[in-house]
């Protein structure tokens, strides 16, 4: 039987791709709901082009707009925030990805998860702001999580098989993004087209400043440490220019084992959507001949601060990652729309961090709470420094 898949953010990056992946192989899988926030056009587009069985706008200006364009087709249309956490409970879908952006991806998770969905996790941050709830959750109502990022889904491959007392230390590789090799000169005076010239992957903004700021390494630390139940001295970062090892397992009896593939996003979707199974595919092969040499060399943590509060708020646990990952989608937000500058992005964090008060073992509630009262203290922030 084929594998019958929700798409929530199917108009973004991993969502378009997600969509090249169920196109390439529909004797495997099918679409049975899409969602997207703003982006009705595409949205559109794909209904009619995959036929899903609904169909969520987020934008609930947007319903009148896509009801029209899809009155001819048997498809639902509903719209709301709320209807795309209420959509994952369709007894039709066998499995979810969540490929939203940011805090928005945190309830429609939790929804799959507790009606006992498997999910193909590419929103990082829902580990990030709610992973002890998050695994908790999975755990009570076995939902098998899937990561698709591809250095967690590297991680996952490369434990296959293994017992997770045997392993010493995780290596998350990392680009390097588009400011490798700067100086703090230079960094003073990066903008925001500088900051999206990514040199290898192809990503929507958020992440691609994220990746610049290598703050998306951090978000992957804190996600790596819930996916894999590993201690933060257990997780370690490397730059790695080439992006063709996408991460690596070092066991403690002193072996290693990388994944390594050419930097495509739709691999690590095929294998979350095929899993257990691999299944062949027609993506171009790695040559060894078009990388004859490999390059690695530790992250700058003085020049990329946003790596060391990662760690600190994975050591004091709570909600403080909860605070970071809010903290951050409004400094980078601000970023974008050239309000503030890059090296200013850390100093946001850092300031609600420290203001913001701290919750040791926090509810959803408090999840919920924390996110809002950041946003709050990060704009209250930002609009003093300029």
């Amino acid at each position: 039987m084929k594998k019958r898949i929700a798409i929530l953010g199917s108009t973004g990056s991993i969502g378009t791709q997600a969509l090249e992946v169920v196109s390439k192989h529909p004797d495997l899988f099918e679409v049975e709901v899409l969602s997207a926030q703003n982006n009705c056009d595409l949205l559109i587009e794909q209904a009619k082009a995959f036929k899903p069985n609904a169909v969520v706008i987020g934008n609930e200006q947007c319903y009148p707009k896509v009801s029209e364009a899809l009155k001819a087709c048997p498809i639902k249309v509903f719209a709301g925030v709320e209807a795309i956490s209420q959509i994952v409970e369709m007894d039709t879908i066998d499995l979810v990805l969540s490929a939203l952006v940011g805090y928005a991806g945190l309830k429609p998770t939790l929804n799959a998860i507790r009606n006992g969905k498997s999910m193909a996790l590419a929103n990082k941050e829902t580990l990030v702001i709610a992973g002890k709830l998050v695994m908790k959750e999975a755990g009570l109502h076995k939902s098998l999580i899937l990561p698709v990022d591809s250095e967690h889904s590297a991680i996952f491959q490369c434990l296959i098989g293994e017992q997770p007392s045997a392993v010493e230390k995780i290596y998350l590789t990392a680009s390097g993004g588009p400011f490798l090799g700067y100086n703090q000169d230079q960094l003073k005076a990066a903008t925001r087209e500088e900051a999206l010239k990514h040199p290898n992957w192809k990503m929507g903004n958020k992440i691609t400043i994220d990746s610049a700021s290598m703050m998306n390494k951090g978000l992957e630390v804190i996600e790596a440490h819930w996916l894999f139940n590993l201690k933060p001295e257990q997780i370690d970062v490397v730059i790695h220019p080439q992006s063709v090892i996408h991460s690596m397992v070092q066991f403690h009896d002193g072996s290693m084992k990388a994944q390594m593939g050419i930097p495509d996003m739709k691999m690590p979707i095929l294998f979350a959507f095929a899993y257990p199974h691999r299944v062949p595919s027609e993506f171009p092969r790695l040559s060894f001949a078009d990388f004859q040499q490999l390059s690695f060399l530790p992250p700058d943590k003085t020049l990329f601060p946003c790596l060391s509060l990662a760690y600190l708020v994975l050591e004091g646990g709570g909600n403080m990652a909860c605070i970071l990952n809010a903290a951050n989608e409004i400094a980078v937000t601000a970023f974008l729309e050239n309000r503030i500058e890059f090296l200013e992005i850390p100093e946001v964090i850092g300031h609600c961090l420290h203001k913001l008060p701290f919750v040791q073992d926090p509810s959803y509630e408090d999840y919920v709470n924390s996110h809002l009262e950041t946003m709050i203290k990060a704009e209250e922030f930002i609009s003093r420094l300029h």
